[in-house]
């Protein structure tokens, strides 16, 4: 008798159609769209593309976005590629959604549902995988008109011919808002230990350098060449999620060591980012509101460079974050330009304050983008310096050594009560060093 062999599940075949209406004034090229929605295609699991096209349209039809001429040309190509998905790079309403994995015979998802289940398979943190649940129960909700398939087969009414049935609809969409109610609460108690988290690195001030950017710009490239940390980094749309931090200090001159930073990696944007994902993801986002720097990380290799940019500064301005935080271009993947072109790159950097052109995979101008970092951290805090003398009992070790820590003992000298120890500090250091509580009691001076 043969042995049972394990067989791979078949890949879904998936056909991605960028939808371009006539007439309306669009920031991105339609082919350039498309081509980010393959990619995105590409960033499911088990989806092998089985074609994709620009559907240009005069006006969207209220029933099934395309008109009879078109859905026909387009349904028989899905025939002939055996298609068991369309992904569609744009909004579509539940109506629309319905009647057109009718006509075609296939599952469909738009723009938002594609992102999300993305989102889905990524998340890995709880926060993150409450997040992506509750901004998923936000969008199925607007949905009950077909996300539901028994509600096809009940009917409203006493005794008359009705639709799908009311009173099923709302007991769905009750039993949709106490879920997101029991997400919510779950998520005030993840926040609640973010900010704990958040107040007990305020007693360790270092200044927070938050890396932004587009999704595949690089990110978790240039945070792993600087921290020495694995994040996952793949050219791959969205391939992490979940924010990362990590304390480094950066070179010092002469070869010692200069300030300590925290450098956070945040989630990816993107264009028509869902808002239900802008929503949810707020509090991951928080760490960008709270930086002190913020490297926007740019594909400078791609051909919507300045598109993904104005994308990017979109979303920061959604979020609230202030015009006055210190912000650095970061013109990375110049490896994947010419020689002459990455070369008056490097020059246009040295010329253009705000601006460092780098390949966090060669590591060619990081030198020039940690310097430009702490000159610009220099400048945004604009902490002076000031001197002091504390004096701390032999017992208090977790003092002295946040202390020596921080990098701000000049000397420091044994007597008969303690340890005076002489220091050169800032008002966000000396608040640090306050927050913190003696063993018995406060000898701060």
């Amino acid at each position: 008798m043969a042995e049972p062999t394990e067989t791979e599940a078949k890949p879904t075949r998936a056909y991605v159609i960028h939808p371009d209406l006539a007439g309306r004034t669009q920031r991105r090229e339609p082919e350039h769209a498309l081509a980010e929605a393959v990619a995105l295609a590409h960033a499911l699991p088990g989806i092998e593309i089985a074609g994709d096209e620009v559907a240009r349209l005069r006006k969207p039809d209220a029933g099934r976005l395309f008109g009879k001429g078109k859905l026909a040309e387009i349904g028989e190509r899905l025939k002939d590629a055996e298609v068991d998905l369309v992904l569609v790079d744009g909004p579509v309403s539940p109506v629309q959604q319905r009647n057109l994995e009718k006509d075609w015979g296939v599952k469909l998802l738009d723009r938002t549902g594609l992102i999300l289940e993305i989102f889905a398979d990524r998340a890995r943190t709880r926060e993150g995988v409450l997040q992506v649940e509750l901004a998923a129960l936000s969008y199925q909700r607007t949905r009950l008109v077909r996300a539901w398939t028994h509600l096809e087969r009940q009917r409203g009414g006493l005794g008359f011919v009705g639709g799908p049935g009311e009173t099923q609809i709302e007991a769905d969409r009750r039993a949709i808002d106490e879920q997101m109610t029991r997400l919510r609460r779950q998520l005030e108690r993840v926040v609640k230990t973010r900010t704990l988290h958040r107040a007990a690195r305020a007693k360790v001030p270092y200044p927070i350098v938050a890396l932004v950017g587009y999704t595949n710009a690089g990110k978790s490239t240039l945070f792993n060449r600087l921290t020495g940390a694995e994040v996952l980094a793949k050219d791959m749309l969205f391939a992490t999620l979940d924010p990362t931090m990590r304390a480094i200090r950066l070179p010092g001159a002469n070869g010692g060591q200069g300030r300590k930073i925290i450098l956070s990696d945040t989630v990816g944007f993107i264009s028509d980012l869902p808002t239900e994902l802008v929503a949810a993801f707020r509090a991951t986002l928080e760490e960008v509101l709270e930086a002190d720097l913020i490297l926007h990380v740019r594909d400078i290799s791609h051909p919507e460079t300045e598109e993904q940019a104005a994308d990017v500064a979109e979303i920061l301005e959604s979020l609230g974050v202030d015009e006055d935080v210190a912000l650095i271009e970061v013109w990375n993947k110049i490896d994947a330009l010419s020689a002459d072109t990455r070369a008056a790159l490097r020059r246009t950097d040295a010329r253009t304050q705000g601006i460092q052109a780098v390949s966090a995979l060669s590591g060619e101008g990081l030198d020039d983008l940690i310097a430009a970092i702490d000159a610009h951290l220099s400048d945004a805090l604009d902490e002076p310096k000031t001197e002091a003398v504390v004096t701390l009992p032999f017992s208090d070790g977790r003092r002295r050594a946040w202390l020596h820590e921080a990098g701000v003992v000049q000397r420091e000298e044994s007597g008969e009560n303690g340890l005076t120890l002489h220091l050169l500090w800032t008002d966000r250091q000396k608040a640090g060093f306050d927050a913190l509580s003696a063993p018995d009691q406060d000898d701060d001076a």
